[in-house]
């Protein structure tokens, strides 16, 4: 009881103390910020936003995620899995806790919220982990293929 007791109060004082998570993040961040065939964006900031992402030649998928998020732990690697080898895709990973102001920006209310950007305009969105097909779907849009092989 005392061991649980312990770790209820660690979870508690690690959402409160969101510098801490952060401090933690920075040691141990799992997503790259470069990859074989395309740029997965790690945004740190509004301004890195604009010029990387609404700047882009190319579509940007945005996933907003948050390290806490459960289901984010899934849905990120999987998109990362997906788009890697496109080269006329762009994933952007935005932490929610570092980037309040574009959290609000694109209202997002929970997480993981997907957004599909394409020449600076929001073209489709997801929010939460929702199944394979609607995944590769957006993929296949945004990379400009017909959904030949899983139509939603």
């Amino acid at each position: 009881m005392q061991v649980q007791l312990k770790m209820a109060n660690a979870i508690c004082q690690s959402l409160r103390s969101p510098m801490r998570r952060l401090a933690g993040l920075r040691r141990a961040c799992p997503i790259s910020t470069s990859v074989v065939h395309n740029e997965t964006i790690l945004v740190k900031n509004n301004d890195e936003f604009v010029s990387k992402v609404m700047n882009s030649d190319k579509p940007v998928i945005v996933n907003f995620h948050a390290d806490w998020c459960e289901p984010c732990k899934i849905l990120t690697p999987k998109l990362k899995e997906l788009i890697e080898p496109l080269s006329n895709l762009d994933l952007a990973v935005v932490d929610v806790e570092d980037n309040a102001d574009l959290v609000h920006t694109f209202e997002v209310k929970a997480v993981p919220a997907v957004i599909a950007i394409k020449n600076g305009i929001i073209v489709d969105k997801f929010i939460g982990l929702v199944d394979a097909d609607m995944i590769t779907g957006l993929i296949d849009r945004m990379a400009g293929k017909k959904d030949t092989k899983d139509s939603a």
